[in-house]
C-alpha cells in the first residue's frame, strides 16, 4: 500500500499554478503627483476618514451613521459580501477531500426462505466514498485567488455604495439647511418690501405719492413673494430625500434636519492629498482593480483544466442480517485509489481564449476607471475654487446692495430721489440677497461633491444610531 502513495509524493512536491501570476497594472506616472486645481480652503495633507466630521455638526454626524446603518442599498451591498464571503469559503473547502455516506435498512423475507432458509428478518446496510482531488496544476489554488479577488471586489463595492450614501446623505441636509436660510432671506427681503408698501401707501393717502408708485411697490412685493413656494418646495424635496436615505419614510423625517436653518460649513481647510492618495482611496477603483485580479486568476482555472484532473479515492461498506452471525456479518472494500479526468482539449482551448479576453476587457476598464477618478477629482476641486471665488464676489456685491438701499431709502424718505430709484436700490438688494442664498447652497454641494470624488473616508464597523 506504500509504493502507490511514495510515487505520487514527487507530483505533490512539483505541484504548481499554471496561468499568469498577478501583478497590480501600473499607472501613469503623473497621476500620482499633485492635482492640477488649486481650491482655496484646502490643504495638501492626506484626506481624513469620516470626513463628514470636518462640519463639527453632531446633527450630521447622527444623521450619517443612521444612513450607514439603515440605509437599503447598503444593506443589499452587506448582503452581497457576505454571499462573495461565502464563495470563497466553499473555494477553500474544495482542498479537503470531499465525502458521502449511505445507510438502510430492510425487513422482509430473506431470498431461500421457501426451501427452508430463514423467514422474515432485518438486514442492514452502509458505505461511504471519499474522495480527494490533488491539485497539481494549480486549479483549486486559482479558483481560490478567483473567489478572494471577488470578495474583495465585493467590499470595494461595498464601501462605494457607503461613500455614495454618506455624500448624498450630507448633501440632502446641507440642501435642507441651506434651503431653509434662502426661505429666510426670502422672508426678510419680502418684510422690507412690505415696510416699503405700507410708506407709500401712507404717503399716497398724504397725497405725497401717486396711485402708480403704490402699485409699483405692490408689484415688487408679489414678485418677492413668488420666490418662497420654490424654495420650501425644494426644502422639502431635500427632507424627503434624506429620509429616505437614512431608512426613514417621508413621514418620518429626521427633526434635526427639519429644525436645521443654517447650512453647516468647515471649520478647517479641506485635507485633499495628491494622486497617489486618491487612487488608493477610491473604493471603484480598488474595484476594478480586484475585478482584474479574480480574472486574471481565471486564466489559470481555465489552463488548468486542460491537464488531467488526478483524485485519490477510497469507499467501504457493510452488510448484515439477522442469518449471518459473528465477523462474516460485514464486509469491506477500498478503491479506486485514483482516478484520472481528461478534458476536452479544443474546449479547454477556447475557454483559455474567452479568459484572457474577459482579463483584457478588466484591465480596460481599471484604466478607465483611474483615468474617471482624476477627471472627476479635478473637476471637483475646479467647480469648488470657480464658485468659492464667485460666492466671495456675490458677498461682496450683497455688502454695496444693502448699503445702496439703505441710502436709497433714507433718500426717498427725505424726498430727494424719487420712488422709482428706491425700487431700483430694492430690486437690486432683492437679487443679490438671493443669487448670494443660492450661491451658498451650491457650494455646499460642490463641497460634498469634492469629499465623494476623493474617495471619502469610512472606516467599518461603524456602530448603529438609534432612530
Amino acid at each position: 500500500m506504500r509504493k502507490p502513495f511514495a510515487l505520487l509524493l514527487p507530483l505533490l512536491a512539483g505541484a504548481c499554478a499554471v496561468g499568469p501570476n498577478y501583478h497590480r497594472p501600473a499607472t501613469p506616472p503623473p497621476a500620482a503627483g499633485a492635482f492640477q486645481t488649486t481650491a482655496p480652503g484646502t490643504t495638501a495633507a492626506a484626506p481624513e476618514d469620516a470626513w463628514w466630521r470636518l462640519y463639527d455638526d453632531p446633527a450630521l454626524d447622527q444623521l450619517i451613521r443612521r444612513a450607514l446603518a439603515a440605509n437599503t442599498d447598503l444593506r443589499v451591498a452587506r448582503a452581497n459580501l457576505l454571499r462573495a464571503r461565502g464563495a470563497l469559503s466553499e473555494a477553500r473547502a474544495n482542498l479537503l477531500p470531499q465525502g458521502d455516506t449511505t445507510a438502510g435498512a430492510e425487513y422482509g423475507n430473506s431470498q431461500g426462505a421457501e426451501f427452508g432458509g430463514v423467514g422474515k428478518q432485518w438486514s442492514y446496510n452502509g458505505g461511504m466514498n471519499i474522495n480527494w482531488e490533488l491539485d497539481l496544476f494549480g486549479r483549486l489554488k486559482r479558483t481560490i485567488e478567483a473567489a478572494r479577488a471577488d470578495a474583495e471586489a465585493t467590499q470595494a463595492a461595498r464601501d462605494r455604495v457607503a461613500l455614495t450614501v454618506a455624500a448624498e446623505t450630507a448633501r440632502s441636509y446641507v440642501d435642507a439647511c441651506a434651503l431653509a436660510e434662502s426661505v429666510a432671506v426670502a422672508k426678510e427681503s419680502a418684510v422690507i418690501a412690505e415696510r416699503q408698501l405700507t410708506l407709500i401707501r401712507q404717503r399716497e393717502h398724504a397725497g405725497a405719492a401717486s396711485r402708480l408708485d403704490s402699485e409699483r411697490s405692490a408689484t415688487a412685493l408679489a414678485n418677492i413673494r413668488t420666490e418662497l413656494p420654490t424654495l420650501e418646495g425644494q426644502r422639502r424635496a431635500s427632507l424627503f430625500e434624506l429620509a429616505a436615505l437614512v431608512g426613514a419614510t417621508p413621514a418620518e423625517v429626521p427633526e434635526a434636519a427639519r429644525q436645521c436653518t443654517r447650512a453647516p460649513r468647515v471649520l478647517r481647510p479641506i485635507p485633499v492629498g495628491d494622486g497617489r492618495t486618491l487612487l488608493a482611496r477610491r473604493p471603484d477603483v480598488r474595484e476594478a482593480e480586484r475585478k482584474l485580479a479574480a480574472d486574471t486568476a481565471r486564466i489559470g482555472v481555465a489552463t488548468a483544466d486542460l491537464y488531467p484532473r488526478i483524485s485519490l479515492g477510497g469507499s467501504g461498506n457493510f452488510f448484515r442480517n439477522d442469518a449471518v452471525r459473528g465477523a462474516d456479518s460485514f464486509t469491506f472494500s477500498l478503491g479506486p485509489l485514483i482516478s484520472w479526468s481528461f478534458p476536452s482539449v479544443l474546449a479547454g482551448r477556447t475557454r483559455i481564449v474567452q479568459a484572457q479576453a474577459t482579463a483584457q476587457a478588466s484591465l480596460a476598464s481599471f484604466d478607465g476607471t483611474v483615468l474617471t477618478a482624476l477627471k472627476e477629482a479635478e473637476q471637483a476641486l475646479s467647480a469648488y475654487a470657480a464658485e468659492t471665488e464667485r460666492n466671495a464676489r456675490l458677498r461682496e456685491a450683497a455688502d454695496h446692495a444693502d448699503a445702496a438701499f439703505r441710502l436709497a431709502d433714507q433718500q426717498y424718505r427725505a424726498g430727494s430721489i424719487a420712488l422709482l430709484d428706491q425700487l431700483d436700490a430694492q430690486r437690486d438688494l432683492t437679487t443679490a440677497r438671493g443669487a448670494l442664498a443660492a450661491s451658498d447652497q451650491l457650494l455646499g454641494s460642490l463641497r460634498v461633491d469634492v469629499f465623494k470624488a476623493l474617495g471619502g473616508g469610512w472606516a467599518e464597523p461603524l456602530p448603529p444610531a438609534a432612530p
